[in-house]
């Protein structure tokens, strides 16, 4: 199996509410772009380091326990991320690595946004999202 990475931009969503509505400038809206992000169906969910929830300022929303390959864990939770992958986006929560872990895409927003894993040729598929044949269900 191969490994898969892409690149991805993470953005403090709240930021770019209160820019929108006139209440703060569009050029301090936090945002990052991330190279080499690995994409991993075994992970759930968004998980970001440190020191890159730090930077975008997220909301902490909680903490949760999470399996790793070492056991069971606490992580912190933080929303309103702003994800952008593959020219699609959503809004989800994320878990807080330690400082230095590289940044995971896990499975939520992998199908939310109609993403899967190509592993023999180690890529992102991009599902089609117009048509009788979309990936979207409701």
């Amino acid at each position: 199996m191969g490994r898969v990475t892409t690149t991805i931009t993470v953005t403090n969503h709240i930021d770019e509410i209160l820019a929108d509505r006139g209440l703060w400038e569009r050029d301090r809206v936090r945002s990052i772009t991330l190279t080499n992000v690995l994409v991993d169906t075994g992970a759930t969910r968004l998980c970001l380091p440190a020191e890159i929830v730090r930077q975008l300022g997220l909301t902490l929303a909680g903490e949760i326990r999470g399996h790793t390959v070492i056991g069971n864990r606490s992580f912190r939770l933080f929303e309103n991320v702003k994800l952008a992958i593959a020219g699609r986006q959503g809004r989800y929560d994320c878990i807080e690595l330690p400082e230095g872990e590289e940044a995971i895409v896990g499975l939520i927003p992998l199908e939310d946004m109609g993403l899967e894993l190509d592993l023999q040729a180690a890529r992102l598929v991009t599902l089609p999202d117009r048509g009788r044949d979309n990936y979207l269900r409701v």
